[in-house]
């Protein structure tokens, strides 16, 4: 029991197929209730697929876990419903500030231009995520969540899984369809296929302390380099919903993870960050040690990997959770197609080819993140301090500073599926890239660009003196948006972000990603990139 949360206990129930022993198969089975499982199964739903939750516990993450949600995860998670409540209960907030002993060194603003609907991050404990999700899911009825299934094993066949399922009624069979795993770093699922998960174990402990005390410290991120209450190592501070506040202690290596979680050693460290007189109590504490890997390959034949069970990556930077979501907001689409015969078996193998891509995107600097943080050698310890030094006075020696660069989504720059640009273009909105969002009016109602858009495919066109018709192929609906008669450039904002010219024609995905871009619409360019960016 928190002092903060109380934990709720989801009831197991006993299905039809355990009563009666008879094996169904499932369009869709996820392993695993957390944030990217429940997100998993919330995004099937709304491409209308059937899904299957199977999870081991009854109820949501235990302690804070992860903790920063980055902007374009909140994008995905209001499509589906959960990010308003997130926002409404989250800690919202865009600065950092880094120090270097007891001096601020530089400060960053993750958002300095306004104009968007979600916030730059806000800090929220993992449970509540959880919870709300688990809400969202029981508002389904594409949905079915099952709690004390833990998954004992599973065989392939090509055009099915089958699954040994533990409950505490006995041990049952069932059929998917497709497995999406996300049972973690530490996935049963992966062992099961005999997936490889190699990269590098880090030679460092960190403690976590979730503190429940009103602090007079601003909603940011605080990060200290070798401060005077914790010498030779890092700390790392954020707020949190209800008064919880998360405090980072590097440990060092040789640090016994057992003995430093002991109240007795915990509350000197936090006193002397704070001062004696600061009263506070403790709500969790745990001690970690952190690897950046990936699997090699996202898909086993019918299972399908996401969140940290495809990689893992160190806690600096929030790139966890935050790109577990981007994976599900890349993969739910294309099964989709894949299963109702609109796109070949190929577009699913795309998955692995954008989201490796961006996992090395974020292995890469999640690595450099923890070199800097740690340095192994006590020259990299001197290059480092005098970076620290430098930046206070020099602009430029800010860019080298690493406390962890925060999440941000990894464009698709070279994937099969973009159609490169013909023309062009001022604006970063290009192929690969997920869209920007913007303030609009339709139908004479202020929304967000990205809630204007459709769950399909869809092409955003700027003026032009013709109205653009719609564009369709066997099997799609291409919906058109065109400026000026669907939707009103309330600020001129969309047209500032997408450099639209007249006639600027954008070829939008369902994951709201741009996959081509003309500066004029034409119907047999756009058939040719719509055939492209489903795997053709």
């Amino acid at each position: 029991m928190l002092h903060a949360y109380e934990y709720p206990r989801f009831p197991y129930l006993q299905t039809d197929e355990q009563r009666t022993g008879q094996v169904r198969r499932h369009p869709v089975v996820i392993i695993g209730a957390g944030p990217i499982g429940l997100t998993a199964a919330l995004e099937c739903a709304r491409h209308g697929i059937r899904a299957i939750v199977l999870d081991d516990n009854n109820t949501v993450s235990l302690g804070s876990r992860a903790l920063c949600y980055a902007k374009r995860p909140l994008e995905i998670w209001d499509r589906i419903g959960v990010a308003g409540r997130m926002v409404e209960k989250g800690v919202q907030w865009k600065i950092g500030k880094v120090f270097f002993h007891e001096d601020l060194v530089y400060q960053f603003d993750l958002l300095p231009e306004s104009g968007h609907k979600m916030p730059a991050m806000i800090n929220l404990q993992q449970y509540y995520l959880e919870e709300y999700l688990v809400d969202a899911c029981h508002q389904s009825e594409e949905i079915e969540l099952r709690w004390k299934h833990r998954l004992l094993s599973l065989s392939q066949e090509n055009d099915h899984t089958r699954l040994t399922v533990e409950t505490p009624d006995g041990v049952f069979i069932m059929e998917a369809d497709w497995v999406i795993a996300c049972d973690g770093a530490n996935s049963d699922t992966r062992r099961m296929v005999n997936a490889n998960f190699t990269g590098q174990f880090f030679q460092d402990r960190f403690l976590i302390a979730d503190v429940v005390m009103k602090a007079p410290f601003p909603a940011e991120r605080w990060f200290w380099f070798d401060p005077p209450f914790h010498r030779n190592q890092s700390v790392l501070l954020h707020m949190e919903a209800d008064n919880v506040w998360r405090i980072d202690f590097q440990l060092g290596w040789d640090a016994d993870p057992e003995e430093e979680k002991k109240p007795e050693k915990v509350i000197p460290r936090i006193q002397a960050m704070l001062g004696m007189d600061v009263e506070f109590e403790l709500e969790w504490v745990s001690v970690y040690q952190f690897a950046c890997r990936r699997v090699d390959h996202f898909r086993y034949n019918r299972v399908l990997f996401a969140g940290d069970a495809a990689h893992q990556v160190s806690p600096f930077g929030a790139r966890g959770a935050n790109t577990g979501v981007q994976d599900i907001d890349n993969l739910i689409w294309k099964l989709k197609l894949v299963m109702d015969g609109k796109a070949p078996f190929s577009l699913i193998d795309t998955y692995h080819e954008e989201r490796a891509f961006a996992a090395d995107d974020n292995l890469r600097n999640s690595t450099r993140s923890t070199d800097f943080i740690t340095p192994k050698s006590r020259a990299s310890r001197l290059l480092r301090d005098a970076t620290l030094q430098l930046a206070e006075t020099e602009p430029f020696a800010r860019g080298l500073v690493n406390s962890g660069r925060l999440s941000t989504p990894t464009p698709y720059v070279s994937s099969s599926l973009n159609t490169a640009d013909a023309g062009e273009f001022d604006s970063r909105m290009c192929p690969g890239t997920n869209c920007a969002d913007a303030p609009v009016t339709v139908g004479g109602r202020a929304v967000w660009f990205l809630n204007a858009l459709p769950s399909g495919f869809s092409l955003l066109v700027f003026g032009g003196s013709e109205n653009p018709h719609e564009v369709n192929l066997p099997g799609f609906d291409v919906s058109v948006l065109q400026v000026g008669r669907d939707l009103l450039d309330s600020e001129g904002l969309l047209a500032e972000r997408y450099d639209g010219r007249p006639g600027t024609t954008y070829l939008i995905r369902p994951d709201q990603h741009v996959a081509a871009r003309w500066r004029e619409f034409d119907v047999d360019w756009i058939r040719a990139a719509i055939h492209r960016a489903v795997g053709h």
